[in-house]
């Protein structure tokens, strides 16, 4: 695990740019990890702002009348919404300390590239910056051609287009940090 972020449960970031397809393979890839017994949480990082309430409704008019955070719950799920003024962008580590009290068996998280965590990194020919393969954090690169920049050779390579393929590195990878965290 990295030096900057310590959890009693493994975390992986799923980093590509734009237009790769991460939450694509994610709708794949969960159903295929829960059933290999893996209970999965999701931190997805937004670059804009977003709500998860609807206008007009009660927690939506509390919320805006200054409930923080809001919290609202019914028999079939619950929606925790903290307003963060004047926060310049998602502190990870806050983030995943509330993940903690679902003792989750691995965390992925969909964005936060910078962040220094053990990633999957995605790549599509002719989408973003290839740099990315190259990020020192980089555990596996899911691919959908020859890399156009060297791989390390700690770095799994993956077929982006097998889902079954990336299920297994992910639950292979997830089991062996648990381990270590033991």
């Amino acid at each position: 695990m990295s030096d900057a972020l310590r959890c009693s449960f493994p975390v992986l970031g799923v980093a590509a740019w734009s237009g790769t397809g991460k939450t694509t393979l994610l709708e794949q890839l969960l159903p295929r990890l829960r059933e290999m017994g893996l209970s999965v949480a999701v931190i997805k990082h937004a670059h804009h702002q977003f709500d998860v309430d609807q206008p007009g409704k009660d927690s939506y008019k509390l919320r805006s009348a200054g409930a923080t955070p809001m919290l609202i719950a019914s028999r079939q799920r619950f929606a925790l919404m903290q307003e963060t003024p004047g926060q310049e962008e998602p502190d990870l580590a806050y983030l995943l300390t509330l993940m903690a009290p679902h003792h989750p068996d691995l965390v992925i998280v969909e964005g936060f590239k910078a962040w220094p965590i053990p990633k999957l990194v995605l790549y599509r020919e002719g989408i973003g910056d290839p740099a990315i393969l190259s990020d020192e954090w980089a555990q596996a690169a899911a691919l959908t051609a020859e890399p156009p920049v060297a791989l390390r050779p700690s770095v799994a390579r993956l077929d982006l287009n097998n889902c079954e393929e990336i299920a297994r590195w992910v639950s292979e990878w997830a089991d062996q940090q648990r381990r270590t965290l033991a």
